[in-house]
C-alpha cells in the first residue's frame, strides 16, 4: 500500500512556506498514527473569532486554545478538516520558562488531524496557548459551518450560516480537540454585517463596530463542554421570548415571515425546561436557551448547549393549519433536545461507543416529561411503537449491542440509529418499571449531580442506580452496607424480584447493553406451574461467536392472569425457571403493557386462549397489551414458532377495535405483507388481502368525521385511517377526498381544509396530472409552508413515472424541494408500486452525490438504503442489491445499513416462499 502524501506547512512567527513531502521522501513523518487523539495535551479554553462572508460563502477564523501539557511532547495533535491554515504558533503560558521557537504544521487528511510540531518538547505541568489562523468554505452539506437559504414571500433568496457539529464536524469550523472527553470553556466572537444577527451558546455581552459595514459580537464564556455542542448562527432571524419560573430566558428564532408559528414551541419549551429543573434537582446552568428553526437541516434537531437547532417542521406550528401529529412531534422533539441539556451536555459519554447514554436517555425523557407537561397528548400511546421498531432491526444479525466499540467518523455516525435511540429508551423504561419510578429518579439525580461537567461510561449510571432500593414491598427490603438491595422475605406468590440475594443493577443491565438482540420467553402452563424458557430471538442466518451463543438476559418479567389483574413480577436470570401460581388460571399475559424489551410465546393452547379472550372481550386487557400481542404473534411467525393462519386468526378481533395503538400495530403487520404481494404478480391474492384489511377497519373508517374534532389520539387515528383508506382506493373515502380536493382547487387553495384530513385529500388529488401540478404550485407557495411534508408525500404517490423521476432529481438538486427532504422523497417513491424500480436506479446512479451530501454512515443514508430496498422479495432483486453494494469502495460496502437491507430482503424471500400459499388459503376461507 502506497504511503499517503502529507501537506507540510512550516510556520514561523511571520512567514508561511508550503511544501509537500511524504514519510519516505525526506518529508516530515506525521507524529501520531491512531484515530483517537493522544492525551498528552488537554484543552482548557478556546478563544474563537469567526468571520463568515455570506456573499462569497467563505469564512475566516482565528482560534487561541489554552492547553495544559500532561506529558512532555514535541507534537500537539488535534483535529482539522478542510481548513486552510495560514499561521500557527505555540506560546508558553505566563511565567513559564519553557519557550517555543519555530512551529511546523503537518496534516493527516484521512484521519482529519493536524499536528503542531515544536523543535523542543513542551514541558509537562505547564500551560501553553496554540494560536491558529485559517480560512475555509462554508460547507455545502448539513454539517460543519454550513450555508442555508430561504426565499421571502417576494421570492428573494436569502442566505444564512449555521452549524451542526455532532458527532465529528466541529473540526470543519475551527481546529480543535474534537472528542467528547476533551471538555473546555469557549469564548466566541463573531463578525457580521450590521443587518445580520449572530447567535451562539452564550448570551451576547457586547457588540463592537469594526467598520461601518462590520460588527463584532462578543459572547459570554461558556461552561465546560464538549466541542460537538458549540454552535453559532449568522442570519436575519426574528425572535420571541419568555422567562421560565426558574428565571431562564427562552427564545425561539425563525426566518422573519414564520415568527407567528413560534408561539407553541416557546410555550412548550418554558414548561419543559421548568419540568426538567424540578425533576433532575440540578439547575439549568446557563442564563438563556434559544431554539432556532433552520431552513436546511438534516436531522430533526440538535442539542447545542443554550442554542438548540431544529428543522422547521420540528419547531414551527400553525394552530390553524398544523395537524395533531405535528403538535405531538414538535413537543417531543423540544422535550428531547432540552433533556439533552442535562443528559449529554452536563454529563457526557466518554466516547461515542456509549452514545446511548445521551440519546437513549433523551428519547426516554420525552415520554416522562411530556406525560407531565402535556398529558392531553397521551405520549405513552406512541412509546411502544419505537420499541417494536428497534426490535425489527435488533433481530437481525447485523445489529449491534447498545454499547459497542467505534473509532472512525463513519462508524460513529452509524451509532445514531434505532439501537442507540429507541432500544436505549425502551430498556430504560423497562428498568424504571422494575426499580419503580421513585428509585429510578433518585438514581439518575445522583448520577447527574455526581458527574456534572464530566464524562461517563455505562457502569457509572448502573453504579448510581445500584445504590438505591426498590420501594416495592419496602417493609421487606433493606439497603445493605455494601450498597446492594436484598429482599428478606417473599410474599406467598412466587413472583419475586429476588430472594435473599443481591440486586446488582450493573449485572442485570449489562445483559441488555453489552449483548445485541433481545430474548424470546416461552411460557408453558402445567396446572399451577408456569415453566419459562429464554432464548435469543433471531431472524435469518446468524453468525454467532461462542459467547453470543451463550446469551442470557436478566429479564424483569411481569404478568397478569385471568384471576388477578395485579401486576406480578419475577426476575428471570437463568435459561429456564418455574413460577408457581396460587391457583390454576384460564389465561396469562406476560410483559404487561409491553414495558419489557422482550417478546413472549405461549406454548400448547396458550395463544388460543388469548385469541379467544380478544374475541370475547378484548377490553379486559389494556390497549398496549393488545398491541403487543399483535406484534408478538407476527414476530413468532417470522421464526416459524407459529403458523401464519394463527396470526391471521388473531387479527379477526380487530373488527371491534377502536384504540390507536392496536389499530396502528395491526396495520403495521398487515400492510407490509400486502405491499410485498403488490410487488409480485400474485394472481389476485394481494387484492383479496387488501379487501380483508380494509374490511377489518371499514366500520371505524366510516365513522370518522372529516374534521379536526376530538382528542389528539382520535385525531391522529383519523389521519392514519383516512390516508390508509384513500391510498387503498376505498371508494367512500376516495369520493369524499375528491369532493374536498375539487372545492379546494376551485378556491385556488384558499378554502381551509381540516388539518387532519389534508394528507388524504392531497393524496387523492395527486392522482390526476392536473391535481399533481396544482399541488406542486402550492408546495412552492409560502402560505403552505406547514403542509410541505404532506404535499410531498402526496406528490410521491402519483403513478406517473416522469413526475416521480422529476421529484427525486429536484429533491437532490434542492431548488424547489429542499435537499433535506430528499430521503423522505426517495423512500416514498420506492414504496409506490410505480416507483420502486426508479428509486433503486436513482440510488445507484447518484450514490457518490448522496454520500457527499448526507455523509457516509449517517441515519439519512441508512434510511435511504433500507427504505428503498425493504419491500424487495425476489432473488433477482437480492442479487442486484448485493452486486451494486459489493462494487463500492470498502467503507461504503461495509455500512451496517447495507447488511440490514440484504438480511431484510433474504427474510422477505423466505417469508413469501413459506407463507404466500397459506395466506391465500386462509383468505379464501375467511373472506366476508
Amino acid at each position: 500500500m502506497a504511503a499517503p502524501r502529507w501537506e507540510v506547512v512550516v510556520l514561523g512567527l511571520a512567514s508561511v512556506a508550503w511544501c509537500a513531502g511524504d514519510a519516505q521522501g525526506g518529508g516530515a513523518q506525521f507524529p501520531w498514527d491512531e484515530v483517537r487523539l493522544p492525551r498528552s495535551v488537554v484543552p482548557l479554553h478556546y478563544h474563537l473569532l469567526i468571520h463568515p462572508n455570506l456573499t462569497t460563502l467563505t469564512f475566516t477564523g482565528t482560534v487561541d486554545i489554552d492547553v495544559a501539557v500532561a506529558q512532555p511532547t514535541k507534537a500537539v495533535v488535534l483535529h482539522g478538516k478542510r481548513l486552510r491554515v495560514t499561521r500557527a504558533a505555540i506560546e508558553a503560558g505566563a511565567g513559564s520558562t519553557c519557550t517555543v521557537r519555530d512551529v511546523r504544521l503537518l496534516r493527516h487528511p484521512p484521519r482529519e488531524q493536524l499536528a503542531l510540531l515544536a523543535t523542543e518538547p513542551l514541558c509537562a505541568g505547564h500551560n501553553y496557548t496554540l494560536r491558529i489562523q485559517y480560512s475555509a468554505n462554508l460547507s455545502d452539506s448539513f454539517h460543519g459551518f454550513y450555508k442555508s437559504t430561504y426565499r421571502t414571500q417576494e421570492g428573494e433568496l436569502r442566505v444564512l450560516a449555521s452549524t451542526h457539529f455532532e458527532p465529528t464536524s466541529a473540526r470543519m469550523a475551527f481546529p480543535c480537540f474534537d472528542e467528547p472527553a476533551f471538555k473546555a470553556r469557549f469564548s466566541v466572537k463573531i463578525r457580521r454585517e450590521p443587518n445580520h444577527l449572530a447567535l451562539s451558546n452564550m448570551p451576547l455581552v457586547k457588540s463592537v463596530n469594526i467598520a461601518s459595514w462590520l460588527v463584532e459580537d462578543h459572547f459570554d464564556t461558556s461552561v465546560k463542554m464538549s466541542t460537538y455542542l458549540v454552535a453559532f448562527i449568522v442570519s436575519d432571524f426574528k425572535s420571541i421570548s419568555k422567562v421560565t419560573n426558574h428565571g431562564v430566558k427562552i427564545s425561539v428564532y425563525t426566518v422573519p415571515e414564520k415568527i407567528n408559528q413560534a408561539h407553541y414551541a416557546l410555550d412548550a419549551a418554558v414548561k419543559l425546561l421548568d419540568f426538567y429543573e424540578d425533576y433532575f434537582s440540578v439547575p439549568y446552568p446557563l442564563p438563556k436557551q434559544d431554539l432556532a428553526a433552520i431552513p436546511d437541516f438534516q436531522s430533526g434537531a440538535m442539542e447545542n448547549w443554550g442554542l438548540t437547532t431544529y428543522r422547521e417542521s420540528a419547531l414551527l406550528y400553525d394552530p390553524e393549519k398544523s395537524s395533531a401529529s405535528s403538535r405531538l412531534w414538535i413537543t417531543m422533539t423540544v422535550a428531547h433536545e432540552l433533556a439533552h441539556q442535562w443528559f449529554g451536555n452536563l454529563v457526557t459519554m466518554e466516547w461515542w461507543n456509549d452514545l446511548w447514554l445521551n440519546e437513549g436517555f433523551a428519547k426516554f425523557m420525552e415520554l416522562l416529561s411530556v406525560n407531565v407537561t402535556h398529558p392531553e397528548l397521551r405520549v405513552e400511546d406512541y412509546f411502544l411503537r419505537r420499541c417494536f421498531d428497534a426490535m425489527e432491526v435488533d433481530a437481525l444479525n447485523s445489529s449491534h449491542p447498545v454499547s459497542t466499540p467505534v473509532e472512525d467518523p463513519a462508524q460513529i455516525l452509524e451509532m445514531f440509529d434505532e439501537v442507540s435511540y429507541e432500544k436505549g429508551s425502551c430498556i430504560l423504561n423497562m428498568l424504571r418499571d422494575f426499580l419503580t419510578a421513585d428509585v429510578f429518579k433518585a438514581g439518575i439525580v445522583q448520577y447527574l449531580q455526581k458527574y456534572s461537567y464530566q464524562n461517563t461510561k455505562n457502569e457509572d449510571l448502573w453504579d448510581s442506580l445500584t445504590n438505591m432500593c426498590p420501594t416495592v414491598d419496602t417493609e421487606k427490603s433493606e439497603l445493605q452496607g455494601d450498597g446492594f438491595c436484598r429482599r428478606n422475605q417473599q410474599s406467598s406468590s412466587n413472583a419475586q424480584h429476588w430472594t435473599k440475594e443481591t440486586l446488582d443493577v450493573k449485572a442485570m443491565m449489562d445483559t441488555w447493553t453489552l449483548q445485541k438482540g433481545f430474548p424470546l420467553v416461552t411460557v408453558t402452563v402445567r396446572g399451577k406451574n408456569v415453566h419459562l424458557q429464554q432464548e435469543h430471538y433471531k431472524i435469518g442466518v446468524h453468525t454467532l461467536s461462542p459467547t453470543e451463543n451463550g446469551y442470557l438476559w436478566h429479564i424483569p418479567l411481569t404478568y397478569i392472569t385471568s384471576k388477578s389483574h395485579t401486576v406480578q413480577r419475577f426476575l428471570m436470570r437463568t435459561k429456564t425457571d418455574v413460577i408457581i401460581l396460587p391457583e390454576e388460571v384460564e389465561w396469562l399475559k406476560f410483559n404487561v403493557d409491553m414495558n419489557g424489551y422482550y417478546i413472549v410465546h405461549y406454548e400448547d393452547d396458550g395463544w388460543d386462549r388469548l385469541i379467544n379472550l380478544l374475541r370475547q372481550n378484548h377490553t379486559i386487557i389494556s390497549s398496549n397489551d393488545r398491541a403487543s400481542l399483535i406484534n408478538n404473534i407476527f414476530q413468532l411467525v417470522r421464526i416459524k414458532k407459529l403458523s401464519i393462519s394463527k396470526a391471521f386468526d388473531l387479527t379477526l378481533y380487530m373488527k371491534r377495535e377502536t384504540q390507536i395503538m392496536p389499530i396502528l400495530q395491526g396495520m403495521n403487520e398487515l400492510v407490509p405483507i400486502y405491499k410485498l404481494m403488490e410487488r409480485r404478480d400474485t394472481d389476485g391474492t394481494e387484492k383479496q388481502l387488501k379487501d380483508y384489511i380494509v374490511n377489518l377497519f371499514k366500520d371505524l373508517i366510516d365513522k370518522q368525521l372529516w374534521s379536526d374534532e376530538g382528542s389528539v389520539s382520535e385525531r391522529m387515528l383519523r389521519q392514519s385511517l383516512l390516508v390508509f383508506a384513500c391510498v387503498r382506493r376505498y371508494q367512500p373515502c376516495v369520493d369524499k377526498a375528491e369532493e374536498y380536493f375539487s372545492k379546494w382547487q376551485k378556491s385556488n387553495g384558499t378554502l381551509r381544509l381540516p388539518a387532519d384530513v389534508k394528507t388524504a385529500v392531497y393524496t387523492v388529488g395527486a392522482q390526476t396530472s392536473e391535481g399533481w401540478d396544482f399541488l406542486l404550485s402550492k408546495y412552492q407557495h409560502h402560505s403552505f409552508s406547514v403542509d410541505k411534508d404532506k404535499i410531498a408525500s402526496a406528490l410521491s404517490l402519483t403513478r406517473n413515472k416522469d413526475k416521480l423521476q422529476w421529484l427525486m432529481e429536484e429533491g437532490l438538486r434542492g431548488d424547489i424541494i429542499k435537499t433535506q427532504d430528499f430521503p423522505h422523497i426517495i423512500v416514498s417513491v420506492a414504496r409506490n408500486p410505480s416507483g420502486y424500480h426508479l428509486a433503486w436506479t436513482f440510488l445507484r446512479e447518484n450514490w457518490e452525490k448522496l454520500i457527499e451530501k448526507f455523509e457516509l454512515g449517517s441515519s439519512s443514508i441508512a434510511h435511504i438504503v433500507t427504505g428503498v430496498t425493504n419491500l424487495y422479495s425476489t432473488r433477482p432483486q437480492l442479487a442486484q442489491v448485493k452486486e451494486f453494494f459489493s462494487s463500492l469502495e470498502e467503507k461504503s460496502a461495509q455500512l451496517r445499513c447495507i447488511q440490514q437491507a440484504i438480511e431484510t430482503i433474504e427474510d422477505n424471500i423466505e417469508w413469501m416462499d413459506r407463507y404466500f400459499e397459506k395466506i391465500k388459503t386462509w383468505l379464501q376461507k375467511n373472506q366476508p
